[in-house]
């Protein structure tokens, strides 16, 4: 073969370029195989159409969107009703006679995390007991005027 001749040069190229798309040809090939076996994983083998396929994530999607924004909402007004609960208090023991027995009066403030709810004091005295319940809104006294001992009751189921 003698490759000063046009033909020849022409020829060898040829069977180059030829050898080159084979090998190219079979990378291709491949790299499909992998790409099929893949698609196989991803559709759990079954015969479906990718874009078949995409719609149909695309709606499990928007289900889970869906059902996380209900969750979102359900939590939102769950968290209010929590925050409505009295679940702080504040105790005070005291001795509201001046030397008649001790600490025996109490008040304990039951308040929401706003600090309203109310205050409910038991003054005892050596022949009689009595009650008083107070409302609390938002830390200030609602209808009747706060005695100490209640503002302290208060502040410490604040704290």
């Amino acid at each position: 073969m003698d490759l000063s001749q046009t033909s020849d040069l022409v020829a060898v190229a040829a069977a180059g370029l030829a050898a080159l798309d084979l090998l190219l040809c079979l990378w291709f090939l491949r790299w499909m195989r992998r790409v099929r076996r893949a698609q196989e994983a991803l559709l759990a083998g079954r015969n479906v159409d990718l874009v078949e396929f995409a719609v149909g994530m695309q709606t499990r999607m928007e289900h889970v969107e869906g059902v996380v924004a209900s969750a979102e909402q359900h939590l939102a007004a769950a968290e209010e009703r929590i925050a409505g609960c009295y679940q702080r208090r504040g105790l005070v023991r005291y001795d509201a006679l001046r030397d008649l027995g001790g600490n025996q009066s109490t008040t304990i403030a039951l308040l929401d995390d706003r600090g309203s709810g109310l205050v409910v004091s038991a003054i005892q005295g050596r022949d009689y007991a009595r009650i008083y319940v107070k409302d609390v809104v938002a830390r200030e006294p609602g209808s009747i005027e706060l005695t100490p001992e209640e503002l302290v009751a208060i502040a410490r189921a604040m704290d």
